[in-house]
């Protein structure tokens, strides 16, 4: 569940629910715990202050991060659909993969170096600023502005640190990935190793946290082994999309599509298309087509829309979705290109449109087919770059 927040440089920005409770959790602990235990006297207003804006200067850091990702990735002519920030900070959602290894560590890169950046800037001013008005004391008027400074400045440094761990789905991992692939021409041979180094990192991080934990340490290992789950897991799904993306290399729909349709007149009634339809062929949808002229698509949902009484009288042009709503691609279209639409729209099956003729139709069961004969039989493009 996530927060629509505007569009910046084009991008639509969204805040994930989580981002909310790691900002929440970072304002309390500092106002309770940190600031009081490291610059005493203050006062708990003073405390919940710096919390809040430590809170906020985070929010504003992980977004620049995110942003540092999807300008490198707009400059290079790669579509963002969204950003969204959420508890672990942040995502770039690419409609497309990096074309080249080069492209991906430069993009990879820009994150953690932005980090970077932002925490010796905020150093910056937290050392000028200590130096011309003395250390932070209780009786110093800018030490709430010195400790949210130090702090900011810290955490910016832990993000950019953070993320340069060579794991997935952290940027250190793609950075790792793009050299290996820079350097062996094959990425799905890069990935799969790239999987692996996550795995080894991920399982001693989950080591670790289960020894906190062992000794005492109870909430500090839970996080760790918390994190290393994480990466697995983000390293595992990394996989899995790159062996999709290059086993649909190259596929167009009009190679998979299915081309004789059977086609269902807007007059039948809905018991008509079950009985004579649903019921005799494997086929979860069919095209309404009236003089030649696609009219929309009637599937198996669309018949459960209409109870079982009203099968007799409903007509298939009263329960079909109208063209008007039906996504369509060109049989030019790319195999990977129309899995990410089906998944956009929440729809199982695409019509394929040379012109205003339809040509056929391709289902996500027709791509996933495909995709696993042509990894049994090896004929995935081990080379795109």
């Amino acid at each position: 569940m996530s927060l629509n927040i505007g569009r910046i440089i084009g991008i639509p920005v969204r805040i994930h629910y989580t981002l909310w409770l790691v900002l929440l959790l970072i304002a309390w602990s500092l106002a309770e715990g940190y600031m009081p235990q490291h610059y005493p006297g203050l006062g708990l207003t003073t405390y919940w202050a710096i919390g809040i804006v430590s809170a906020i200067i985070l929010f504003v850091s992980v977004f620049l991060h995110e942003l540092s990702h999807s300008y490198i990735a707009k400059k290079n002519g790669l579509p963002i659909a969204r950003i969204t920030l959420f508890f672990f900070g942040g995502v770039s959602e690419m409609s497309a993969e990096p074309k080249d290894a080069a492209l991906e560590v430069r993009m990879a890169a820009a994150g953690p170096l932005t980090s970077f950046l932002i925490g010796a800037v905020l150093g910056g001013l937290y050392y000028v600023t200590e130096l011309a008005n003395g250390p932070a004391t209780p009786i110093n008027p800018l030490t709430p502005v010195i400790a949210t400074l130090y702090y900011a400045a810290l955490l910016n440094g832990v993000l950019g640190a953070f993320n340069l761990i060579p794991a997935f789905p952290l940027d250190g991992g793609r950075v790792l990935r793009g050299s290996l692939w820079r350097r062996s021409k094959n990425l799905l041979s890069a990935t799969a190793n790239a999987t692996r180094v996550s795995e080894a990192i991920s399982l001693l991080m989950m080591a670790v946290g289960l020894f906190f934990v062992v000794f005492g340490d109870f909430v500090n290992g839970l996080w760790i082994i918390f994190l290393g789950w994480f990466i697995r897991s983000g390293a595992e799904t990394s996989l899995r999309q790159t062996r999709l993306t290059e086993s649909l290399a190259g596929v167009r729909v009009g190679d998979i599509m299915t081309r004789d349709l059977l086609s269902v007149s807007p007059d039948a009634s809905v018991q008509q298309l079950v009985s004579d339809y649903f019921l005799v062929h494997p086929h979860g949808g069919y095209p309404v087509i009236s003089n030649g002229k696609l009219l929309g698509v009637v599937t198996m949902s669309s018949v459960r829309s209409i109870p079982r009484e009203k099968r007799e009288i409903e007509r298939v042009s009263e329960a079909m979705v109208p063209y008007e709503r039906t996504v369509t691609v060109s049989p030019t279209t790319l195999a990977i290109d129309a899995l990410q639409l089906m998944a956009k729209n929440g729809v199982g099956r695409l019509v394929v449109m040379d012109g205003d003729r339809i040509a056929g139709m391709v289902t996500r069961g027709d791509l996933m087919k495909t995709m696993k004969a042509r990894q049994d039989l090896g004929l995935w493009d081990h080379t795109h770059v």
